[in-house]
């Protein structure tokens, strides 16, 4: 039999702060030790002298505290990708206004995009620029990139512009595995994190049309 000690819990906590506690089944709490725990409201998942509760406690059972963290994950990533999109905007502006203008556009949709996992808003739909691969009907769909970026891309002569819109691209595409990784603790937080995601293609398949744009000019570069 293992004891757990207040001592135990401390460095533990110091390490990482955590919200719930998964207690092994061959341990036990000392009484210092489940003091600490209730101080701090921290949940027990299996708690040997009580009511035992599983893994598969529903996480609507928890503490809030224990759910507030999957969006906050969430907005320090749209965060960090915002402040992407200026510097990306930033470096354009001094080789390309028209393509800095226009990723500055998306920047302000994707800011209204991170500011509605905060405070629960609403986004308007971009407008769809229609072209041959991208249209209304899949404009919101998860897409394929037109095409693969590769070294002879970087030796065009806006090479440099589709290397950072392209940059760019790859930190939205990160966004929907993210919130696939986050499981939805209710049907209100999946219908928010599904209307994320397809907010967020929009600003990636307008992004895609940019750099192709940058690539070969009026002509629509999709691969297929």
């Amino acid at each position: 039999m293992k004891f757990i000690t207040e001592g135990d819990l401390r460095d533990l906590y110091k390490k990482e702060p955590f919200t719930a506690y998964d207690l092994e089944s061959d341990a036990r709490l000392t009484p210092g030790a489940r003091q600490f725990l209730a101080d701090r409201g921290i949940y027990m998942l299996n708690d040997a002298l009580g009511t035992r509760t599983t893994k598969t406690t529903k996480a609507a059972e928890l503490p809030e505290s224990k759910n507030n963290w999957k969006k906050l994950r969430l907005y320090s990533m749209l965060k960090s990708i915002d402040a992407l999109f200026l510097l990306t905007v930033e470096e354009l502006l001094s080789r390309d206004v028209c393509l800095a203008q226009s990723t500055l556009k998306l920047n302000r949709q994707f800011s209204c995009i991170k500011n509605s996992v905060k405070n629960n808003g609403i986004v308007e739909n971009l407008t769809c620029s229609e072209c041959t691969g991208i249209n209304e009907n899949n404009f919101s769909d998860t897409l394929e990139d037109c095409f693969e970026i590769t070294d002879f891309h970087m030796q065009l002569e806006k090479g440099r512009e589709i290397l950072i819109l392209h940059r760019l691209r790859s930190a939205l595409q990160e966004v929907e595995p993210v919130l696939q990784e986050l499981s939805c603790s209710s049907e209100e937080e999946k219908k928010l994190f599904e209307g994320i995601v397809c907010k967020v293609n929009q600003v990636i398949n307008s992004l895609s049309q940019l750099i192709c744009s940058a690539v070969g000019g009026e002509k629509c570069q999709r691969k297929g």
